[in-house]
């Protein structure tokens, strides 16, 4: 009985020091690079369902201070494989992928291993495939919200919401958001 009993305390001691907050160490100075899969929907407004689809992004920040970050992201999602022209009266108004590039800043919450942060992106968005004529390239802003939470001192997982707005086709596609799931490697602390 008192072996169980100092087995189960010392089990107990060992999940209470693996759960301790350690520092996050959002940091100057300090690079990300990840790999982040997800989840993308778009809305066109000519159609009565929303297209959702799976993608992939690359993305790089660096801690310019202890708060600001300097964030850019590549990414690229198939949206709707099944775009066909099947009428004349199919409107070429709706793409297969969708692609993009963006530069901008973020801002980050240092609190303990969870590391909540957000950002404005601004950058190039290109619509191709399905319906479409031809490859739109269109300008566009990005806001995100996540939390990363990390594992190691080089290892960080999270997740993260993004709306993307195509400045100059809104009306056309009112909806282009992405959910995330993060890994990423840090390093320069």
């Amino acid at each position: 009985m008192k072996a169980s009993r100092a087995l189960f305390l010392l089990a107990a001691l060992a999940a209470t020091l693996a759960s301790a907050p350690r520092e996050a160490r959002a940091v100057e100075r300090q690079h990300h690079i990840g790999v982040d899969p997800n989840i993308t929907i778009l809305d066109v407004d000519d159609k009565s369902t929303l297209d959702v689809g799976v993608g992939v992004n690359a993305h790089y920040t660096y801690g310019i201070t202890d708060q600001f970050l300097f964030m850019g992201e590549l990414g690229g999602a198939i949206v709707a494989l099944d775009q066909k022209q099947d009428t004349p009266k199919t409107p070429h108004t709706r793409p297969s992928e969708v692609d993009h590039v963006a530069l901008g800043a973020g801002y980050v919450l240092d609190v303990l291993q969870f590391v909540p942060y957000g950002g404005v992106l601004l950058g190039g968005y290109r619509l191709a495939g399905g319906t479409l004529d031809s490859a739109l390239f269109l300008p566009g802003v990005e806001l995100t919200l996540g939390l990363d939470y990390l594992l190691a001192r080089h290892i960080a997982i999270g997740f993260a919401y993004q709306q993307h707005m195509l400045v100059t086709k809104m009306s056309t596609y009112p909806v282009l958001s992405s959910v995330l799931l993060r890994a990423e490697y840090v390093w320069g602390f």
